[in-house]
């Protein structure tokens, strides 16, 4: 199985600290955090990783090069203009041919990503089932946006970001599993959020994405903050 990480973005929340560096090299613990997210995954047997890549794409290709000293294939998916997250699968389509794995690529999630696809199988023999989200709970929602899903685990709302959800819940934690159909919903050429635009407009046309909670650290390591709390966590 391919995974697809989501690494084109030039990281203004964290620019300031580091103005030379693309998120996915920005230093955390000794390593680039993309290394990290790639030890993990390694780790759990992944081996197939399609890096769709924009901001300082270059810099990024020279770190990693084919993956080979990792133990992995690394290809390269390159924007010529800011795509957003989904835009970027829509630019990566010559890879995406079969049930792939996609990351955040300025999110840690520390969870068993096998049991993610496992649960998404599973829920693919539903009519219209195009993805699965893996989900972490936290104590205010407010800062990322409520993920509503019923007793079958299929979502059926995405609470935008606002004061009024200042109440624990489930939060999209950044991972996800995809059918390659999901292809079809995003437009070419032009910069879409998955988050913001597909999703939402995934659920009005009546298909099905469940979300699964998931254990593990989560850290939006975007923000001066989250890359403070990811440091502290690896360091431990």
């Amino acid at each position: 199985m391919k995974v697809f990480i989501l690494a084109g973005g030039e990281g203004t929340r964290i620019k300031s600290r580091f103005p030379e560096l693309p998120k996915a090299l920005i230093p955390v613990h000794g390593k680039a955090f993309l290394e990290w997210q790639l030890e993990l995954l390694i780790g759990q047997g992944f081996r197939s990783f399609v890096l769709c890549v924009g901001y300082r794409s270059e810099q990024i290709a020279r770190h990693f090069g084919d993956g080979n000293a990792l133990g992995a294939i690394i290809e390269y998916s390159r924007e010529v203009s800011p795509l957003g997250t989904a835009g970027a699968l829509k630019n990566a389509a010559i890879f995406f041919q079969q049930t792939s794995l996609v990351l955040n690529g300025d999110t840690y999630l520390a969870a068993d990503y096998r049991a993610l696809i496992a649960f998404h199988k599973q829920q693919a023999l539903r009519p219209n089932q195009i993805g699965s989200i893996a989900l972490t709970h936290v104590q205010s929602a407010a800062r990322f946006g409520q993920v509503i899903i019923n007793r079958e685990g299929r979502i059926t709302e995405f609470r935008e970001k606002s004061a009024p959800l200042d109440r624990a819940g489930y939060i999209n934690a950044g991972a996800y599993v995809f059918e390659p159909r999901l292809l079809d919903h995003i437009p070419s050429g032009k910069a879409v959020s998955l988050e913001n635009e597909t999703f939402p407009d995934l659920l009005a046309s009546g298909a099905a994405l469940c979300g699964i909670p998931v254990k593990g650290s989560f850290v939006d390591m975007g923000t001066p903050e989250g890359y403070a709390e990811l440091e502290e966590i690896l360091r431990k």
